[in-house]
């Protein structure tokens, strides 16, 4: 059984999902903490005319001290809720399948996503059943692992019975390999692709959040993202 592991990222770029392609259960390292600056757990880019389109869901921070991902509350003041959906359905008013996919567009950004965690899950499971990923996620703040580090990970395949363990090659220098050695995991790296494919508005960007995948291509988004 293969397992991957990433932080859930705010409607993420298409490596994330090549990973989650490439996995059998896919863990949320929600139970981590929420960085200080800026992050993709609260932001990413989609296209306008103007170009990459940046969209950041604004959270509590002041006063909270160190929180984990997992207790990151969105900030539901003010219009921005409307103020993104109404950026997103302009940017994409021209895509072939933007139809398919508004009335999730529409509540993305509702109230009843009080946590930050609420939303990102919400996305992620949403694209994976757009982009035809089969992986289990499983909530690292579920599996009661006390651990940290790559000790941490070793002990989550173990207690989830994955012989393998996938990740990008950037994070080989953060990982300890004698730990999974030791443990009887199997350890591989690979480099995600970025997938080029039909993209409004002028010159391709790459890594986009793979909403603008899914949008622009939709059944095809799958063939796109695994065969790039």
């Amino acid at each position: 059984m293969i397992l991957s592991a990433h932080q859930p990222y705010f409607a993420p770029f298409p490596g994330f999902f090549y990973k989650a392609f490439m996995s059998d259960l896919f863990v949320m390292l929600d139970d981590v903490q929420f960085p200080q600056g800026t992050t993709w757990i609260s932001r990413n880019r989609f296209k306008s005319h103007q170009g990459a389109l940046w969209i950041t869901v604004p959270v509590w921070k002041k006063g909270m001290g160190l929180q984990k991902i997992s207790e990151v509350r969105i900030c539901h003041e003010g219009r921005w809720a409307k103020k993104h959906v109404e950026s997103l359905k302009t940017a994409y008013r021209k895509a072939p399948y933007l139809a398919e996919h508004l009335g999730f567009l529409e509540e993305m950004f509702s109230e009843k996503n009080e946590k930050l965690m609420d939303l990102n899950l919400a996305l992620i499971q949403y694209l994976m059943k757009a982009l035809d990923i089969q992986a289990k996620t499983v909530l690292l703040s579920d599996l009661n692992v006390p651990s940290s580090g790559s000790r941490r990970l070793v002990d989550v395949c173990k207690k989830l019975g994955a012989s393998q363990f996938i990740a990008q090659t950037p994070a080989k220098k953060f990982i300890d390999e004698k730990l999974f050695l030791d443990a009887g995991v199997e350890l591989s790296f690979f480099n995600p692709p970025a997938p080029i494919y039909p993209q409004l508005w002028g010159d391709f960007i790459a890594n986009l959040s793979v909403f603008d995948l899914v949008l622009n291509c939709g059944p095809k988004a799958h063939d796109i993202l695994v065969n790039s």
